[in-house]
């Protein structure tokens, strides 16, 4: 019983310094997805707190449903209009994009550390993805102003880009633990990605419309009931999606994206319902993640670390944007900031539990290095966010109103 009510007492705690917090990192700028990780380490194994948490199987469970809700939110706040303008560009950043960053990662840490080819890949695999919620969460939190062509495609990048990540995570994972001929596992491997995509895409797509069939017709049902439906639908999407071995991140944002192109009652009830579950799911995502790491493990693969995030943040993510980009509307110096806004937060760390599940050799040291990482982007790129905006000449005056088109 002690331990009930103690459990109850803590998760409140944290979750009540996690808000408080907020209005902290409101004034401060200090970017809030940092405060809730620096939370949950301070009441960690290492941290005055001294809880100790180690349980990776309950830390995947936990981050895979609030991802879940954190997609669905995504796409559910995500015009149509703004989706298909920036769908293009996105698109290529969250597949081309991604696979270049990974490569690029990965060669830096072969040739400078020395690091195994494979454990190089298996690192760039994992930070090869912006966050979106990181994303979301930092550009309204900072109130930068910008060309909506701009936003929309920082947005939808972010929204699409998981798939390639995962792909790339399992696939290093899998060459990893191979026993036998390496080269003849490609092509399965290949198939396992377009299977992901494209049962992602039918469940989204189909979750989606099966949902705004349901919240058009059920109109005696009360009010409340709407934004539970609406959380019911997306684990579903994303649970679905996952048993049928397709990509549940896919669907859930495509499920959210459809849902919110349509009209049904308590439409506004359900979006600001569903903003608040993505706030939820974002704080104890990041608390857990944060009580899972212990800082006096991590301190040996900090430089591993600090060489990554600087191949990342200012070669790797530049050089994938341009190529990406090179056929977009985009200017040059919004390319530019596309490629300094290349954020990462709870999704590289969540990915990086993989290799721990999967039983691979040294698992908890590429969580620490992408934990490290993490920290550093936010750490450099969540701070500097408006400054490099304005350095761009691209932050858009507080009158300013413009055309989606734009």
């Amino acid at each position: 019983m002690e331990f009930t009510e103690s459990f109850i007492f803590v998760a409140g705690l944290l979750l009540a310094l996690s808000v408080l917090a907020g209005t902290i990192s409101k004034r401060s700028s200090v970017p809030i997805l940092l405060i809730f990780l620096g939370i949950g380490i301070f009441f960690g194994e290492d941290g005055p707190g001294n809880i100790s948490f180690d349980n990776v199987n309950l830390a995947y469970l936990v981050c895979s449903t609030a991802l879940a809700i954190i997609l669905f939110d995504g796409g559910l706040h995500t015009p149509m209009r703004q989706f298909k303008i920036a769908v293009r560009p996105a698109l290529s950043l969250a597949t081309i994009g991604v696979v270049i960053t990974a490569l690029l990662v990965a060669g830096a840490l072969h040739l400078l550390l020395g690091l195994n080819l494979l454990a190089a890949l298996l690192i760039g695999a994992t930070v090869a993805s912006t966050d979106a919620a990181a994303v979301f969460m930092l550009l309204s939190q900072q109130n930068v102003r910008l060309r909506k062509r701009l936003v929309a495609t920082l947005e939808t990048e972010s929204g699409l880009n998981d798939p390639m990540a995962v792909f790339l995570t399992i696939g290093v994972v899998t060459f990893m633990m191979a026993t036998g001929d390496m080269a003849a596992a490609w092509p399965s491997l290949l198939m396992v990605f377009v299977t992901q995509i494209g049962i992602g895409m039918a469940v989204g797509f189909g979750g989606g419309h099966l949902m705004n069939f349901f919240l058009q017709r059920l109109h005696f049902l009360p009010s409340g009931l709407y934004p539970i439906l609406g959380i019911a639908g997306a684990l579903m999407v994303f649970g679905g999606a996952s048993l049928l071995e397709g990509s549940g991140f896919l669907a859930a944002y495509i499920a959210g994206l459809i849902v919110g192109s349509h009209q049904y009652k308590a439409k506004r009830l359900m979006a600001d319902f569903m903003d608040g579950m993505a706030w939820l799911s974002q704080m104890v995502m990041l608390l857990i993640l944060g009580l899972l790491v212990t800082p006096s493990q991590m301190l040996p693969d900090v430089m591993t670390a600090l060489v990554a995030v600087c191949v990342l943040i200012f070669f790797a993510r530049p050089v994938a944007v341009f190529i990406s980009l090179s056929a977009s509307r985009l200017t040059v110096r919004e390319k530019a900031f596309v490629g300094w806004v290349g954020l990462r937060g709870a999704v590289p760390i969540y990915l990086a539990l993989i290799p721990s599940l999967m039983n691979v050799p040294h698992g908890g040291i590429y969580f620490n290095v992408v934990f490290a990482i993490v920290l550093f982007s936010l750490i450099l790129q969540g701070w500097t966010i408006l400054p490099a905006a304005r350095l761009l000449g691209l932050e858009r005056p507080e009158s300013y109103k413009s055309d989606t088109n734009t």
